[in-house]
């Protein structure tokens, strides 16, 4: 008799839970979610959460509060995220800083990207521009290699800092196109660039918000973008690979997590609402105005993307010998 039941039982069991699980995604969200973005407000990425905060809310009709956690690299806004309560109330805007670049650069971090979140989908990518003062005597990425070669070491490249995307991004550009261009490190992308515009530097790879007024007015020279296509904001500027360079692919992107254990039904719930908000006109229009690309993701495209990030920044780091004390 106990063979018969046992398993019956057993379906029940699942059967109950499957159904509690169901009920509790149809039900979801019966309070405010608490959204942590690990900066400050008023930059780039808080404009990211705080738009789609506003939508989130429409959508779930509850209100959606962002939480600015700032400090150490994204760091402690990040650990934050990871030790919250995985029950759909707190979720979490990561990017390319916290997920992929410090995991490559910390040998211990308070938190691990992949096992301490459960991914829901990436929300927006931009791109980095290659921009050169004008008096440097090339056009385009084929002649930046070549005059490179000819006087190693020479050019200089600025950067927002050790560690930062535009730092580990020329980084990989170097080591793909063999080439060897000595760093400039700054503390933030702007002072960089007012370096770059009065001749203090050759070469940046500059974020589109920081770089772009500089190059309609020609102050500098874009030659190419490092992105896998051409970005819909400046169609005109090739890729790298168009321009004569490495088939250099990276970019900086943003993303919706929750705490690991979140589940799977709300991660899911989630998931599509935020696909939809980000494919909507309405934020695809914010998002380019800040110069970003809405991109959307399954969670297990989220998750696979985040290893691939980490490995490439890993070995940007080490190529680099960049290192964080």
């Amino acid at each position: 008799m106990y063979s018969r039941i046992a398993p019956a039982l057993l379906l029940l069991a699942v059967g109950g839970n499957l159904a509690s699980t169901a009920a509790l995604a149809q039900t979801y969200p019966v309070k405010p979610i608490r959204l942590i973005v690990p900066w400050p407000a008023g930059g780039g990425a808080d404009i990211i959460g705080r738009t789609l905060a506003v939508k989130l809310g429409e959508a779930f009709g509850q209100q959606i509060v962002v939480e600015n956690r700032a400090g150490a690299a994204g760091i402690i806004g990040t650990e934050a995220a990871a030790k919250a309560a995985p029950d759909g109330y707190t979720i979490y805007q990561g990017n390319t800083a916290t997920l992929g670049i410090n995991p490559a650069l910390h040998a211990k971090l308070p938190y691990d990207a992949i096992k301490d979140f459960a991914p829901i989908s990436l929300i927006n990518t931009g791109t980095l521009i290659v921009v050169v003062h004008p008096s440097l005597p090339v056009t385009n990425v084929r002649e930046l290699i070549a005059l490179a070669k000819t006087q190693p070491g020479k050019i200089n490249y600025a950067s927002a800092g050790p560690g930062s995307p535009a730092h580990l991004v020329a980084e990989m550009f170097k080591s793909e196109a063999k080439v060897n261009f000595t760093h400039i490190p700054y503390k933030g992308a702007a002072p960089a660039a007012i370096d770059l515009i009065a001749g203090q530097v050759d070469l940046m790879f500059g974020d589109f918000i920081t770089c772009f007024p500089y190059i309609k007015a020609g102050r500098l020279r874009a030659l190419a973008v490092t992105a896998g296509k051409r970005s819909p904001l400046v169609p005109e500027i090739p890729t790298v690979k168009e321009a004569g360079g490495p088939d250099l692919q990276a970019v900086s992107w943003s993303a919706i997590l929750a705490p690991a254990g979140t589940p799977a039904a709300i991660v899911q719930r989630l998931n599509s609402e935020i696909v939809r908000i980000a494919t909507s006109a309405d934020f695809n229009e914010k998002m380019r105005a800040n110069g970003g690309t809405p991109i959307t993701s399954t969670p297990e495209e989220l998750a696979t993307y985040m290893r691939a990030e980490i490995v490439r920044y890993t070995k940007a780091v080490k190529d680099s010998g960049t290192k964080i004390e």
